[in-house]
């Protein structure tokens, strides 16, 4: 089987396509990311209440039930109550200040003299004549 040039040129341009990086996004696109994955995580907590929630009911019916026929029912299982997410809220994290950003800050003023006491002449040695 011959692979034609068109088919490879196709695979090249689109494999070159798939290799490249994408520009990092804005501020905005991640802050919009950033409340959908929240908006995400919270909608998982509400179905997993409603599912705990229906499995409560379908319990006590099951329960109510097989008191009804005139039999002993089992005893509930201990597990733990349904908690209730509430509505929906985000919250946007605020920017960090500069100093938390960990932007490097400039030297502050020296408060004591150098741990040496040395002279500049006893540093450098004495002048020289020509």
């Amino acid at each position: 089987m011959r692979v034609t040039p068109f088919v490879l040129l196709v695979a090249a341009t689109f494999g070159g396509a798939a290799l490249a990086k994408l520009p990092p996004p804005t501020p905005e696109a991640k802050a919009k990311t950033d409340e959908t994955a929240a908006r995400t995580a919270w909608s998982d907590k509400v179905a997993a209440y409603q599912l705990c929630q229906s499995m409560d009911r379908t319990a006590e019916a099951y329960r109510a039930r097989v008191r009804s026929i005139g039999k002993e029912a089992p005893p509930a299982e201990a597990t733990p109550p349904c908690t209730d997410p509430g509505p929906f809220s985000y919250t946007p994290p605020s920017a960090k200040p500069l100093e938390a950003s960990e932007a490097h800050s400039p030297a502050g003023n020296a408060t004591s003299p150098p741990s040496t006491p040395a002279h500049a002449v006893d540093v450098t040695g004495p002048k020289r004549s020509p």
